[in-house]
């Protein structure tokens, strides 16, 4: 393998973290552009991030760090966006540095408020990037058994099968395998629509709602991502692949979900407001979840739960009361 690569991450959470812990078992350097020069500092000292995933162990010898955008990238040329998409684009206007010419891949499971758009359409249509030039990386997996070296799964989705397969190699250890796939468009709608799925979970967890229910849920959420998805973007693609439901149940179910755990304190009776101070990590199925409803109503899609996630976080309407009218629409 090149452990020559010139690949950095822009980001400063568990997510680019965890990128970083990957990408540097395999390269001699990495680049790591974050805002925090104190946690910079501190990695540098300790080889652990602070404030994310403080428990991965990091080699401080092969990270490029640095709290100016504009220096990371202009060193590199394959750059992976782990930015919560709330904040992309104020990162982004930070920029003196033009993209055209770089390697885009997004680890943000996020649209971007700004202007609707999923990461990698953001980029095409606002930066000129070539649909060829943007990648995707996603799961099914959790940064936080990244940090513990479980056993994990990644998709890298691109339209150039060559710069898939290259980031995987580079992504790919003892425990975690990648898979690679042309469906660029699909992987990454499907990693923004689980996380407002999973906000759906936890506001039926905080309600009462046992597991049973929970089954029903995600297998409806499953047949409505492969609505959605089909109504954008139609092209041949096997729904139950691991990118699609995998990823689904895995932040469906798992206590490490930031969004079934938002959601939760939702259904438990939280507002929007103080289950977001509450928690120390961006959900981001909340910023989804509008631009989603917004896209379904363009598309007139059949999308129940969404819109009763909307309703619930956008509208104030009673978790209660809409989940009841939602349990009449399952099937």
């Amino acid at each position: 393998m090149d452990k020559q690569q010139n690949i950095a991450v822009l980001g400063g959470g568990s997510w680019a973290t965890a990128i970083v812990k990957m990408l540097s078992e395999n390269l001699e350097n990495v680049g790591w552009y974050m805002r925090d020069s104190q946690s910079i500092e501190h990695i540098k000292e300790n080889n652990h991030n602070p404030k994310y995933l403080s428990s991965a162990e990091l080699d401080a010898n092969r990270l490029d760090l640095s709290d100016e955008i504009n220096e990371t990238v202009s060193k590199y040329d394959t750059l992976i966006f782990a930015i919560p998409s709330a904040f992309l684009e104020s990162e982004l206007h930070k920029l003196s540095i033009p993209l055209e010419n770089k390697i885009i891949f997004s680890a943000i499971k996020g649209i971007v408020p700004e202007t609707g758009l999923i990461v990698g359409e953001h980029f095409n249509t606002q930066y000129n990037i070539p649909i060829e030039n943007i990648g995707v990386i996603t799961g099914p997996c959790h940064a936080e058994e990244v940090a513990m070296e479980r056993l994990s799964y990644l998709t890298i989705a691109c339209q150039d099968e060559k710069k898939a397969k290259k980031m995987a190699t580079f992504l790919e250890s003892w425990y975690i395998n990648t898979k690679t796939s042309d469906d660029i468009i699909g992987t990454e709608y499907a990693a923004v629509l689980k996380n407002i799925y999973a906000v759906a979970a936890g506001i039926a967890h905080g309600l009462g709602y046992g597991d049973n229910f929970q089954a029903v849920l995600m297998s409806n959420a499953i047949r409505e991502m492969k609505r959605f998805i089909r109504k954008v973007h139609k092209m041949k693609r096997n729904i139950n692949n691991s990118a699609y439901l995998g990823d689904l149940l895995v932040t469906g179910y798992s206590t490490f979900s930031r969004n079934r755990h938002f959601g939760n304190m939702i259904g438990k009776g939280y507002t929007v407001k103080s289950a977001q101070l509450e928690m120390s990590m961006i959900a981001e199925g909340y910023y989804a979840a509008i631009s989603a409803y917004k896209i379904s109503m363009e598309n007139k899609a059949k999308t129940p739960i969404i819109d009763a996630v909307f309703a619930i976080l956008y509208e104030q309407k009673s978790p209660k009361k809409e989940f009841k009218k939602l349990t009449d629409k399952l099937d």
